[in-house]
């Protein structure tokens, strides 16, 4: 495989592209300077093409890589794979599920512990000296509350799980019920807003899902309600949560993906009743590895034995 051509279009762990580098013919498009001279060069020899999980893919850049077999997205997440195309034409697209499941599941659990008990704003008030002068003000408690889960996936699972465990009650939303769970199904993202205390977006990104929760599932969710996200910043309208978030329309916000990362709009970073993480879902050195490692397998996998480790269900 080390005469195999691929090219890398997203920046990438040394424990990933170390490996890629020893067996197969890397082409960084991502830090290129002069990126259609490579192009011109070496497009029509590219096999295989590696990106992020949120890297954005365009058609046009695939229609100069006619050799192309393989996509290998680095991460759970691949909105920005044009699917479609990659049907009609016949190539294979990867990503890495159930490896990152656990750490996504618990940041989610972190954050409604974050927004419902206020732990880093009381972590701030003991720092800055505050309790010698006054207590700390009352939060709010978990079990008995409703967690209400857009996506019930294997993160959603996870995360189901874990708030149930902690005697939270769970309903969920999606195409269809699922029959090897318990919990409560919903058929209406409205109605499950209406009925959550925490809304907790777990469903892919893309275009189906792109400002899925608008201003009015926002509203149905009401001032008692906290929204969590650790799935795309796309699927929440961003100025209608920073809207909601602003006039009280709901109670607070506990996120870790935002529509232009690494930019957060900056009302979230000023108001005390939000929770912001620098999308550190998966971010754990042990995941990342594992990332890191099926990422790799599925290239080896095609081109040493034409076959795919984690090929993406809509290619399946």
């Amino acid at each position: 495989m080390a005469d195999t051509p691929i090219i890398v279009t997203a920046p990438l762990p040394d424990f990933l592209y170390e490996p890629l580098k020893r067996d197969y013919r890397c082409h960084d498009y991502y830090q290129s300077s002069h990126k259609p001279g490579l192009l011109a060069a070496e497009g029509e020899r590219i096999r295989g093409l590696v990106q992020g999980g949120g890297t954005v893919t365009p058609p046009s850049l695939l229609d100069q890589l006619p050799k192309l077999e393989i996509i290998s997205v680095f991460g759970v997440g691949y909105d920005g794979v044009p699917v479609d195309y990659c049907r009609e034409r016949g190539l294979k697209v990867t990503n890495t599920p159930d490896v990152l499941t656990d750490d996504v599941a618990d940041v989610a659990v972190g954050l409604v512990l974050m927004t419902a008990r206020g732990f880093g704003r009381l972590e701030r008030f003991a720092r800055a000296g505050q309790w010698q002068k006054r207590g700390p003000d009352l939060t709010t408690k978990l079990s008995g509350k409703t967690a209400g889960i857009l996506g019930l996936g294997r993160i959603g699972k996870g995360i189901a799980q874990r708030l149930s465990a902690m005697g939270m009650k769970i309903a969920y939303t999606g195409r269809k019920p699922q029959t090897d769970v318990d919990y409560r199904f919903v058929p209406d993202l409205m109605k499950l807003a209406e009925d959550s205390d925490f809304l907790v977006v777990a469903c892919p990104g893309g275009e189906a899902t792109r400002n899925l929760v608008d201003a009015k599932v926002l509203s149905a969710l009401g001032k008692k309600g906290t929204i969590i996200n650790i799935a795309r910043g796309s699927i929440i309208d961003e100025p209608a949560l920073v809207s909601a978030l602003q006039n009280g329309t709901i109670k607070s916000a506990g996120l870790d993906v935002f529509v232009d990362e690494p930019n957060v709009p900056a009302p979230l970073l000023s108001m005390d009743h939000v929770v912001v993480l620098p999308h550190v879902g998966s971010a754990t050195r042990e995941t990342r590895q594992a990332m890191g490692d099926l990422c790799k397998a599925n290239l080896d996998a095609w081109f040493r034995d034409r076959r795919t480790v984690t090929l993406i269900p809509e290619l399946a």
